[in-house]
């Protein structure tokens, strides 16, 4: 470098320039400029000159050269890439090589001002050329995407070329940085470094960080690099105040940018001690205006990840400047409200954790948390959601303090009821958390808790009485001195006056002067002051030089000297102030009680912490109760994160022992049928946690435990859920989730080789017929078992046993159906089989006995002979025979004397009379099950086996031919029709077609004609049902009407004779149970034969408003089966079920929610039916009320949710404005409108159809209506286009209702609005409403007249607007003479058959 010192220095001063173009002009000799920029031809030639002026020079060759490297940087875009890297690489070198020579060169004593200035400009020549250099490769890389971009193209590149700018930024950043921890300072006057050249240095770091792929693992290198430059700048370059501007422009404009400055500013803290660039950045961002913020949603996210993390890396400074931040809680932006709660709670468990807090600490602990519990009622759902996430990592880090753990369940408890779908689901976490991680016990049942929180308040109020006690009897020795002291004087004073008197405190021997004191102070607690006085006197003569009165002198004043010797023993002081130790007798017992106090003491706050955490444990577990009927109800919402939330809060409630999580646990059990695979899931992990893994030692152990836990979850369990437990207890068992051990211990069970009930022996076949659909081979390999064990003579005394014991052997059959292509012959077991005989035996049996169970028993056993016997209709005739005969030899004697002693048959009531309806209603329902039975038999047994042996002979067929010879095939192949067709598959169809022909034709012709068995129950049947007057019993009447159902099942003919008598038994009959086997039977019926049903839709929809809660809800399921399917016309008459969702009962209100939900995902149904639905609930003669019908309004609205759907709405209701007549109408409309979630182009459609709708605003209740709508538009219009439609909209409404309103103030009393003639008051309305309640005669309820508010459609035939004017005559007699059409509707009333129905399919199973 000796040459380098030598050179002359330049008379100019290389200024660093905020623009390259500056360069190009100079404001004085002085200052340096760039006299030509070289074309680019030239530049490679150029670039050699300086290469070799470099070799020579060192890095003080720029100073002749800069020309050259500016106008590489000039022509950067146009240049060649070899040119440019060879550049960047000779700059590196440079660098590098007077950052060496600066190292010696900066540490001489000697430096002189000329090689100073030398130096200083060759320095930020080089660095300037460098750091633009960095930053034009670091454009072109993001420009082109070649940096994190892992292309072939790339690689090809970089091997041709050896150079790829990811490899080369960290090398030259640490360049730099070495560079900047020389000490510049010396080469800049007055030591200190100009700001542009740090800035120079630092901007290429920022520059860098600015790309987006900067945060992958990657480059950590690289970013790492950077971080470090900048670390350099703050500490030895005072770059902090730039630094912080620079760090808050970046997070505002680059979203990526905030972790990586996270991880900048913990490095900065802890390498280079920057602590208090936290404080400015903080206090930056805290300047920022909060209505700005809300504007700018991407800088509010940048600062808000920013915030969020630092707490998390370094919470402690944070915290230290949290006050600049927290008046952001009151801003628009619910990003920062998000990040600064976050970072409170990064606080609360990294710093203020503990007991051991300060005052300041546990103020701050607490005032954090009172935030954190008030934003739990934020207005914006985001923010609500994640202060329930944060209190969720609060808990389960236990760092919540118990005092405020009562708080924060009831928050989360009432946020179950949140409208936001995530902070519900959220809310449901945190009580999870909560029960995880309680600190009150691992049994939190309501029922233990109070009984042991009583028990122990009792212990505590003993404790306290006691030490009431004991403080009301210790009391300090001066007070009792001072209290009996005046009484004590007085006696001293008596004493002393009567000498003689001192000879009765009795003679005085010598002994110990200690027993004297002791005899003193207890005649002083007995009151006996004269007593102690005389003998105080006589001790003090006798022990004058004995303590305790050697101490006492005598005065001049004798009662003074003796009132201080009683005190002195009384008290236990000494005169010299020392304490006197207690002795025998009182003293002693006064002793031992002042030793005891301070046991009970801690005992009684021992016994006070105990109730208080009991206390508290109770409130816990009621809170929980509480949470989990709220969380019961979600299990069936919309959203799916939302049910596997509470179905896994009911699993951790269950874990601790409440005993109502069980109502939860079936609750649930639904839901393994949803179509959701991740709800079914959930539902299987739920119940495998709960019971497949059972705690005990041995597996015989856990076995028992698992079967008792489903013992008790089946214990009064519905059949629904029975069903629902058993395709969960089938998924474990094909699965091998249930072990053998669990399966031998049913069997024990049920064998009655263990020890148990008669329930538990239920319980044990039920479980194992739920086993049976998993692996049929449980009960296939066990048949003979099951049928000695659970069939035999014990049958009559438990047919609920014996039903479930053909529930389980019937799923051998439910295995074995036939599979399409299969020829394999059907399981079938022989006529002369065990199990039927012992069928056959228990139903012959009961047949006569009064056993409840006898009916569902036969009807399971049917079904299993039809499903398993060869032959079934002959061992069902034999059963139907030997019933018959046992019902007419107990009928016919009653009947004979009857018939002799000449009584009416209705005359006598007594045991016989319910004997008859006894046998009638078993004989009735078994024809009706026998009579189903074989239906399903032919449709399903006999049509697939009629399938498969055609099958098999067309294999046959196949077989012969192929092995016929050549000649032939070629011959049938050319000229044979009927193998054309074969191959063309028409042989197979007329085949199942005529298959089915013969299956219809014997149910139609042949099933119930005079030669079976079955049409002989016919006659009884109808008989039984068109005399409800004599055959009176409940049972007995429905039983008929189900076998009636089952009946018409059969035949269309049969079934379209009986409709009439069907459905007027369904509308008249006075039994609930009646009504609602027909409703089942009616759904089915409409299934099998829809054209014969359809005229009758209208009664089905009349048993929607049955006064009977259990028909209406049987009337919802049928019909919304029937509606799904597409099985009924959906008409306006659905108007019917959208009433259901204010019934009574709540059952029924869900059924009906569920039936619009599924409708709802059929396209476009429910907006179709919406305005048929609104002009038949609104209209008064409906029955329904204005308050219920806005409730089921909000219901059905909330389904529309297509833009479309809701402008359509918009003009339609607004034009049913002109058809309504009545203000009710008027109202509801209006109502309805304020429902739909209005846009722009809803606004416009209301205001193109203002004129319907106008001259109704005069009315109150409409106008105010329109307002709400126009307050929602308000809030939600943001163009400028928007607020002008909605402010002339509002002119057009405040314009018509003051009108309306002046014109009703000038209109004189006496007269009346010409509208007003045809138009009912809303007074009148009210009443026409009011008297027609909802439970309204059903024929008036449900009758087919045009509603004067429904759009106008073609008009019905003459016919059906006769049936709709005419009343039905039916008229129930009690005579058993009544002839058939007495008790069915006229012929008039019959509806006439409209459109028939298409059917899919010629064979409708059932």
């Amino acid at each position: 470098m000796a040459e380098l010192s030598s050179e002359a220095v330049p008379a100019w001063e290389f200024h660093l320039p905020l623009s390259a173009d500056d360069l190009l002009r100079s404001d004085g000799p002085s200052q340096y400029a760039v006299q030509e920029v070289l074309p680019v031809k030239e530049l490679r030639g150029q670039l050699a000159g300086f290469q070799a002026g470099f070799r020579t020079q060192g890095a003080l060759a720029i100073l002749q050269h800069f020309d050259t490297l500016y106008s590489i940087l000039h022509h950067f875009r146009s240049v060649e890439a070899s040119v440019k890297e060879d550049a960047l690489e000779l700059m590196r070198k440079v660098v590098s090589s007077h950052s060496n020579a600066l190292t010696a060169i900066l540490d001489s004593a000697d430096l002189t001002p000329s090689l100073r200035t030398l130096h200083c400009n060759a320095l930020k020549m080089n660095c300037y050329v460098l750091v633009r250099l960095v930053e034009a490769f670091e454009t072109e890389a993001s420009r082109s995407g070649l940096v994190g971009l892992d292309s072939k193209k790339k690689n090809k590149k970089s091997q041709s070329t050896s150079f790829l700018w990811e490899e080369e930024r960290q090398p030259i950043l640490q360049l730099l940085t070495q560079l900047l921890q020389l000490d510049l300072h010396r080469l800049w006057m007055g030591s200190v470094v100009e700001e542009e050249f740090v800035s120079l240095m630092t901007g290429c770091c920022y520059h860098i960080l600015e790309n987006p792929s900067i945060g992958h693992q990657r480059h950590r290198p690289t970013r790492e690099a950077a971080i470090h430059l900048l670390g350099v700048a703050h500490r030895r370059y005072d770059h902090m105040l730039n630094a912080t501007l620079k760090v808050t422009q970046m997070l505002q404009h680059f979203e990526h940018v905030a972790p990586v400055f996270v991880e900048a500013v913990s490095l900065w803290v802890k390498e280079y001690g920057m602590k208090s660039i936290v404080g400015e950045l903080l206090r930056e961002i805290g300047q920022k205006c909060p209505q700005e913020l809300a504007r700018d949603a991407s800088g509010a996210k940048g600062y808000a990840v920013f915030l969020a993390e630092l707490a998390e890396q370094a919470p402690a400074i944070v915290l230290s400047n949290m006050s600049v931040l927290v008046h952001h809680l009151d801003g628009e932006s619910y990003g920062m409200r998000n990040a600064i709660l976050a970072a409170m709670a990064e606080m609360l468990l990294q710093v203020l954790n503990g007991e051991q807090l300060e005052d300041s600490a546990r103020s701050t602990r607490d005032q954090f948390l009172d935030t954190l519990q008030a934003h739990t009622c934020d207005v914006n759902g985001f923010v609500r959601s994640r202060v329930l996430q944060l209190f969720t990592r609060i808990v389960q880090q236990k760092a919540l303090p118990l005092t405020r753990f009562q708080a924060v369940v009831c928050l989360a408890v009432s946020r179950l009821q949140d409208k936001s779908v995530t902070v519900v689901k959220n809310a449901i976490q945190l009580l999870a958390a909560f029960l995880s991680n309680n600190p009150f016990s691992c049994k939190l049942s309501c029922t233990d808790l109070t009984e042991l929180l009583q028990k122990e308040r009792q212990k505590l109020q003993e404790l306290r009485d006691k030490r009431r006690t004991a403080a009301a009897v210790v009391i300090p020795p001066e007070e009792e001195w001072e209290a009996m002291q005046p009484e004590l004087r007085a006696t001293v004073k008596s004493c002393l006056s009567s000498q003689p008197q001192r000879e009765e405190a009795g003679d005085l021997e010598a002994g110990d002067p200690a027993q004297v004191s002791d005899k003193i102070v207890q005649l002083l607690r007995k009151s006996s002051y004269r007593d102690a006085v005389l003998l105080a006197q006589r001790a003090v003569c006798l022990f004058q030089g004995a303590e305790p009165f050697v101490g006492c002198s005598r005065t001049e004043d004798e009662e003074d000297f003796l009132l201080g010797l009683l005190r002195t023993l009384y008290t236990g002081s000494q005169p010299g102030g020392g304490t006197q130790e207690p002795t025998d007798g009182a003293e002693n017992t006064g002793g031992e009680e002042q030793g005891a106090e301070e046991p009970p003491s801690s005992e009684l706050a021992k016994q006070e912490m105990l109730v208080q955490y009991l206390q508290d444990a109770y409130s816990f577990s009621v809170k929980i109760t509480e949470a989990m009927s709220l969380v019961s109800r979600m299990m069936y919402e919309s959203s799916v994160s939302v049910v596997q939330e509470a179905i896994e809060f009911f699993v951790i409630v269950s874990q601790f022992g409440i005993p109502q999580a069980v109502v939860g646990v079936r609750r649930m059990l639904p839901l393994i049928w949803s179509k959701e695979p991740g709800i079914r899931e959930a539902v299987l992990n739920a119940y495998r946690r709960l019971y497949l893994n059972p705690s005990g030692g041995s597996e015989r152990a856990r076995a028992h435990s698992l079967v008792q836990s489903l013992s008790l979850l089946m214990v009064d369990a519905s059949l629904a859920t029975i069903q629902c437990l058993g395709e969960i207890i089938s998924e474990f068992i094909q699965k091998d989730e249930i072990k053998p051990a669990v399966v031998q211990l049913l069997w024990e069970r049920f064998t009655e080789k263990s020890q148990c009930s008669s329930l538990e022996r239920h319980v044990a076949i039920m479980l194992l017929g739920m086993m049976a659909r998993g692996k049929p081979e449980i009960v296939g390999s066990n048949l003979d078992v099951l049928v000695k064990m659970g069939l035999d003579e014990r049958v009559p005394e438990n047919y609920r046993l014996a039903q479930e014991v053909c529930n389980a052997i019937s799923k051998i059959a439910s295995t074995q159906k036939p599979v399409l292509g299969k020829s394999g012959a059907p399981f079938r077991l022989p006529k002369s089989h065990l199990l039927f005989e012992r069928l056959s035996e228990a139903i012959s049996v009961g047949f006569a006995g009064s056993s409840p169970h006898w009916i569902p028993f036969t009807e399971t056993a049917v079904a299993l002979i039809y499903q398993l016997a060869e032959g079934p209709e002959e061992i069902c005739t034999h059963i139907l025979q030997r019933c018959s005969q046992q019902a007419l030899e107990k009928l016919g004697e009653p009947e004979g004397a009857e018939a002799e002693s000449g009584s009416s048959p209705t005359g006598g009531v007594g045991d016989s009379t319910s004997v008859d309806a006894l046998l009638l209603t078993h004989l009735v329902s078994l024809a009706g099950d026998v009579a189903l039975q074989q239906l399903v038999h032919l449709e399903l047994a006999v049509s697939a086996e009629l399938r498969r042996r055609r099958i098999v002979g067309e294999e046959q067929e196949t077989k012969r031919r192929a092995s016929s010879s050549t000649k032939k095939q070629r011959a049938k192949s050319t000229g044979n029709e009927a193998t054309m067709e074969m191959e063309l598959g028409l042989t197979g169809a007329s085949a199942e077609d005529t298959e089915a022909e013969l299956i219809r034709s014997i149910c139609e012709t042949e099933l119930l004609d005079g030669k079976q068995l079955l049409s002989a129950f016919v006659p009884l049947v109808l008989k039984i049902c068109n005399n409800p007057g004599h055959y009176s019993d409940p049972a007995l009447s429905a039983a008929a009407a189900l076998a009636l159902g089952k009946f018409c099942m059969i035949s269309a003919e049969f079934c379209d004779a009986h409709l009439r008598l069907f459905f007027t038994m369904m509308e008249k009959s006075t039994l609930s149970s009646v009504r609602t086997n027909l409703m089942i039977a009616a759904g089915d019926l409409a299934i099998r034969f829809p054209n014969q049903v359809e005229p009758w839709t209208p009664h089905l929809y009349a048993r929607l408003r049955d006064p009977c809660p259990p028909v209406r809800r049987t009337a919802a399921l049928v019909m919304t089966h029937l509606i799904l399917k597409d099985m009924v016309k959906v008409k306006g008459q659905v108007s019917e079920m959208a009433a259901l969702l204010i019934d009574p009962e709540e059952e029924i209100v869900a059924l009906a929610r569920n039936f619009f939900t599924e409708l709802s995902s059929k396209g476009n149904a429910v907006y179709n039916l919406l305005p048929d639905i609104i002009s038949r609930l609104s209209d008064p003669d409906s029955g329904i009320d204005e308050q219920p019908f806005r409730t089921i309004m909000r219901q059905l609205f909330s389904y529309i949710t297509k833009d479309k759907q809701t402008e359509s709405l918009v003009e339609k209701l607004c034009q049913r404005f002109r058809t309504a007549r009545t203000e009710r109408q008027h109202h509801d409309l209006a109502f309805c409108l304020t429902l739909l979630p209005l846009t722009d182009r809803g606004l416009r459609k209301m205001q193109d159809n203002f004129e319907c709708f106008g001259d109704k605003l005069q009315d109150v209740a409409v106008y105010s209506c329109f307002q709400a709508v126009l307050g929602r538009l308000r809030r939600l219009c943001a163009k400028p286009e928007m607020k002008t439609l909605v402010e002339e909209f509002e002119q057009k409404l405040q314009k018509c209702h003051n009108r309306g309103l002046d014109s009703l103030a000038g209109t004189p009393q006496g007269s009346k609005c010409p509208e007003s003639s045809g138009r009912p008051v809303a007074q009148t309305a009210k009443r026409t409403a009011a008297s027609s309640r909802r439970q309204q005669p059903l024929r008036a309820a449900n009758r087919e007249t045009d509603s004067p508010f429904v759009t106008p459609k073609p008009r019905v035939s003459r016919a059906r607007r006769k049936i709709s004017r005419q009343k039905a005559s039916v008229v129930f007699s009690s005579d058993e003479e009544n002839s058939l059409e007495e008790a069915e509707l006229t012929e008039e009333e019959t509806p006439s058959k409209t459109t028939p129905i298409s059917r899919a399919s010629a064979r409708c199973a059932r």
